[in-house]
């Protein structure tokens, strides 16, 4: 078992307060306060058979708290799709674009695409929805994954995941 500890901050960012009506809280996103520093990383911990993860819901349409098109395809995808995004080391430059992983929580496993990065490295800005830039440890995942892995409603938000490579 990997830990997520393993990968150490790469600098800070300042957060700035959001225009009016810029920043999605859909999927309950946080939005960028002004002045709060943000850990950003340009690593995640290492991948093995059984990486530990937390799991967190996004939206990856248009006008969603997802931001822009997905950096794989520059397409948007709909939530019933078994697609997600990985914190910038995982998404490593685009090498795990349209593949897939095998995601383990709530007893179940669900195999998903990689369609999007989940940038540590960046954030509170336009171009990602004001929100923070994303921890080191994240599989970002579509309302369909929720689904597969039996998880509804409120109960969505975060979750400990274990992953791997398909």
């Amino acid at each position: 078992m990997v830990e997520a500890d393993t990968c150490k901050p790469s600098g800070k960012l300042r957060g700035k307060k959001p225009p009016p009506g810029k920043c999605n809280k859909g999927h309950d996103s946080d939005c960028c306060q002004e002045g709060k520093f943000y850990n950003t990383y340009t690593c995640s911990p290492p991948v093995s058979s059984h990486t530990k993860a937390t799991l967190t819901l996004n939206g990856f349409g248009p006008k969603e708290d997802g931001g822009g098109p997905c950096e794989c395809d520059n397409n948007y995808h709909k939530d019933s799709e078994l697609i997600v995004a990985l914190s910038t080391g995982w998404f490593n430059k685009k090498k795990r674009c349209m593949n897939y992983i095998n995601i383990h929580g709530n007893g179940k496993t669900v195999k998903a695409k990689v369609v999007d990065e989940c940038d540590s490295t960046v954030g509170c800005d336009d171009e990602h929805d004001y929100q923070p830039p994303c921890a080191n440890n994240i599989v970002d995942a579509s309302d369909a994954v929720w689904d597969a892995l039996g998880v509804y409603g409120d109960k969505r938000g975060e979750m400990e995941i274990y992953w791997s490579d398909a």
